[in-house]
């Protein structure tokens, strides 16, 4: 079983680390002549974040194994899984939890632009997915109908709310182009978008194609980011 992080009323964990100090507890961090007051800002969230904390103890990549894991159980599309496929996959925290929640059962295909280091089960291609020879790699290495495509892709922030959101909801479309002709009956799409979600005519065509789509922010995404998920649920393959 996968276990979440042990949370305190404050949101805190509360074991010693070697340092002495109470895990939890709120590091400072000296800031140096030079040092952005962002990465500053990045570094202290980092040191007091209690799924950072976890993700090193149960061995995960990246604090982001804990959303994939939350969305599971919420909508527990896992279960029946046994072809999946990765997009934005690095650096592999989501192909990780898949591994060890689905077991020797289920084989999973990543892509990302940057490299992944290997995982047993799991094949990762370092391509930009949006590309077409990057379909048709993805495509050679599917055996048979996909059950889940899952996907943490992000375009890179502009620092504009609206321009990151239409950027990143272009790679959602490409993301669910892809889920139409790769997905089984009853099959299943989760991704990422921000704010807002996706607009109504994304929306409207989803849910001709799915039985159940919703929005959903798993506790582990952290409340002042933008980002939210889409699960769609029941693929209708003979509605595409």
């Amino acid at each position: 079983m996968i276990k979440r992080p042990k949370l305190s009323r404050t949101g805190q964990t509360r074991k010693t680390n070697a340092s002495g100090l109470t895990r939890g507890e709120k590091f400072r961090v000296k800031t140096s002549r030079g040092r952005k007051i962002s990465s500053v800002r990045w570094l202290q969230r980092q040191l007091n974040d209690p799924y950072v904390e976890a993700a090193h103890r149960d061995g995960y990549r990246a604090r982001s194994a804990y959303k994939i894991i939350e969305l599971d159980e919420k909508f527990s599309f896992l279960k029946k899984a046994k072809n999946i496929v990765d997009l934005g996959a690095a650096p592999g925290g989501w192909t990780q939890v898949v591994l060890k929640k689905c077991g020797k059962r289920v084989r999973v295909v990543g892509i990302d632009l940057l490299e992944i280091a290997p995982l047993d089960g799991a094949t990762f291609l370092q391509m930009d997915f949006t590309s077409d020879e990057a379909e048709e790699e993805l495509f050679e290495l599917l055996e048979g109908p996909v059950d889940l495509v899952m996907s943490d892709m992000a375009a890179a922030t502009t620092g504009h709310q609206q321009t990151d959101h239409i950027r990143t909801l272009a790679l959602v479309e490409v993301a669910f182009d892809f889920a139409k002709k790769t997905l089984g009956e009853g099959g299943a799409f989760v991704t990422k978008v921000f704010r807002g979600g996706a607009d109504q005519q994304l929306l409207i065509e989803l849910r001709k194609c799915f039985k159940s789509v919703r929005h959903f922010k798993p506790p582990a995404s952290r409340q002042h980011s933008a980002e939210t998920y889409l699960v769609a649920l029941g693929f209708k393959k003979e509605d595409v």
